[in-house]
């Protein structure tokens, strides 16, 4: 199974980062990565994993100003594409079609391929505009899936409350992990 995990600017870089943690323990997944600009920003604020260390999570790096990547084509077979955290910006490339970089393409072919495509919508409060991308993207065939927590589970701190989250991502893709916190 070959599985993207984009990285756009938006605040919670850290889910793409705990996916990638997690795929990479299960050996029969490959994961492709793209890095925003901004995202690369937004990791430097909000977390204390160099660049280096988060590539390095990922069989495969993939530039984000490369549109000549090997994701940009429906010929190369990935199974989905998941965008942690997905920024209002990506979420509006993706929904009108809109493809300058490796990320929002990639997001395209998946789509026009009929793969899933989940988006972790990291924005609050939402706007009109916001909220048509996101019917877009839904009518399309993408899954908005904003990271949201759930507290049945009593998570006793924050890291839980992301590997929970991540979790449930992982399973809408068909990658089940084995989790004491689901609901009994």
């Amino acid at each position: 199974m070959q599985i993207i995990i984009g990285i756009s600017g938006a605040s919670g870089a850290v889910y793409g980062i705990k996916l990638l943690e997690k795929i990479q323990k299960i050996p029969e997944i490959q994961s492709h990565l793209v890095i925003s600009r901004a995202a690369r920003i937004t990791i430097s604020q909000e977390t204390d994993y160099s660049f280096k260390e988060i590539e390095a999570l990922a069989d495969y790096y993939h530039n984000y100003d490369n549109i000549a990547s090997p994701i940009a084509s429906g010929s190369y077979l990935v199974d989905a594409m998941i965008i942690a955290p997905c920024s209002t910006k990506t979420l509006a490339e993706i929904a009108n079609g809109i493809t300058p970089n490796i990320l929002s393409r990639a997001a395209d072919v998946i789509l026009k391929e009929r793969k899933k495509l989940i988006l972790m919508l990291r924005e609050t409060p939402l706007h009109l505009g916001h909220i048509e991308n996101m019917l877009k993207v839904t009518k399309i065939g993408g899954i908005i899936a904003p990271p949201v927590p759930a507290f049945y589970n009593k998570p006793k701190n924050m890291e839980e409350m992301i590997d929970y989250t991540v979790v449930r991502i992982l399973d809408s893709i068909g990658i089940h992990i084995e989790s004491d916190k689901r609901w009994q």
